[in-house]
């Protein structure tokens, strides 16, 4: 597997999970005030989906400008 399809399935988990301990975030606060670690569980999922998001938006523009130098 190359390492762009590793980052765009390594993406595609951490949404997942992202949305998992945001859904756990939003039921454990029916129940009145959570615990901090539920609180901040969403955070790291969403640091790394920042860093791969802009790693795969960057990846076209790169792509491109590598085509047209080689052109």
């Amino acid at each position: 597997m190359s390492a762009n399809a590793w980052i765009r399935q390594t993406h595609r988990w951490l949404s997942i999970i992202f949305t998992i301990t945001v859904a756990a975030n939003f039921i454990a606060m029916g129940f009145g005030q959570p615990p901090a670690a539920i609180v901040y569980a969403p955070l790291p999922p969403l640091f790394l989906l920042l860093f791969s998001g802009l790693y795969l938006f960057v990846l076209p523009y790169i792509a491109a400008r590598r085509s047209s130098m080689t052109n």
